[in-house]
């Protein structure tokens, strides 16, 4: 999830939870607004963002409006299984679901009375997704949203903290209940890689699962701010955050690098271009390029955070604070 909008997100009121039930309001520039996450679907593309904005593109040139969201709460993630069948989610642990490519979804899951966003959401196919939010917000699915399980991964506790929830559960039930509710970090992102799935989050979290999500393992601490983004390929691992911190590793080493960095933008999102590079978007109109070790930066000339972004025929396509924005790419 991305930092310039996290601020907002935790708010409390029934105005939110009134936006819950509600349908997003058709606009005519839904492609100007702030939007939060883009995803290629296999067969075009899907914006999500404010007030329950979900937009699609054959190429990101032209963008059309879902027809039918029932939600106006802000959507913080989007992901799909294939060219069909996709999820997204936002304030209010929100979860809709779309089988059609994005024209219309349908309301999965909404729970006003937690105050909570979800912050990130993965589906590895058809049924088994994952969603990860604020306060160690975690719930799975394995029939493709229909069910969605709450889990508290009390293995990405610290020691004490495992102690001090342990004799509360024995001595004070509704403590108990209170301080899980809190007691872990932000899951700000959750992805899939070559060894398994990885959350990414604040206070330095990274933690691991190698079974699917069924265990979690949490990684040696290696930086104590918060982290937005991560991504990997079969020779690196790369995770940034706060700003600017970018932190990388080759495949078989056990120590990260903490790469020099004279830009403190904070980064929300990681791709890779054509194998070579990679592409941090951040706020501010930050574009950082990583690429045989060594860290630049380009700035935008409208200064605008930039969320997610993704490839096509060279051209960057960027959701960012001020809607739809498209760069060409130097091959």
């Amino acid at each position: 999830m991305k930092y310039l909008v996290y601020a907002s997100l935790i708010i409390s009121g029934a105005s939110v939870a009134q936006e819950a039930s509600n349908n997003a309001i058709s606009a005519t520039n839904a492609a100007k607004t702030l939007l939060t996450d883009i995803t290629n679907t296999g067969n075009g593309l899907i914006a999500v963002g404010k007030h329950g904005t979900v937009i699609k593109s054959t190429s990101g040139d032209s963008w059309q409006q879902a027809e039918l969201v029932p939600t106006q709460v802000l959507l913080t993630a989007v992901d799909f299984s294939n060219e069909n069948n996709g999820w997204a989610c936002g304030h209010d642990a929100t979860i809709i679901n779309t089988t059609d490519g994005g024209l219309n979804w349908q309301l999965q899951q909404v729970k006003p009375e937690l105050d909570k966003p979800c912050l990130d959401i993965l589906f590895e196919n058809d049924l088994q997704g994952f969603a990860v939010g604020a306060y160690g917000m975690f719930y799975h699915t394995t029939d493709g949203g229909k069910h969605w399980q709450k889990r508290f991964l009390d293995s990405l506790l610290f020691s004490d903290d495992r102690d001090y929830l342990n004799d509360l559960k024995e001595n004070d039930p509704e403590g108990y209940e209170a301080e899980t509710a809190s007691i872990l970090p932000h899951f700000n992102r959750i992805e899939k890689t070559t060894n398994g799935l990885i959350i990414v989050g604040e206070m330095g979290l990274m933690a691991r699962s190698s079974d699917n999500g069924v265990t979690w393992e949490r990684l040696e601490e290696i930086y104590p701010g918060s982290f937005f983004a991560f991504n990997s390929d079969e020779q690196q691992e790369v995770v940034a955050g706060l700003r600017g911190n970018v932190f990388t590793k080759q495949r078989g080493e056990q120590e990260w690098q903490h790469l020099e960095n004279v830009k403190a933008a904070t980064v929300n999102s990681i791709i890779n271009y054509n194998n070579e590079q990679w592409l941090m978007l951040a706020n501010s109109g930050v574009i950082f390029h990583l690429q045989d070790g060594l860290l630049t930066h380009e700035q935008l000339a409208d200064g605008k955070a930039i969320l997610d972004g993704v490839i096509i025929n060279n051209n960057l396509i960027m959701a960012t604070e001020d809607g739809i924005k498209v760069k060409e790419l130097t091959p």
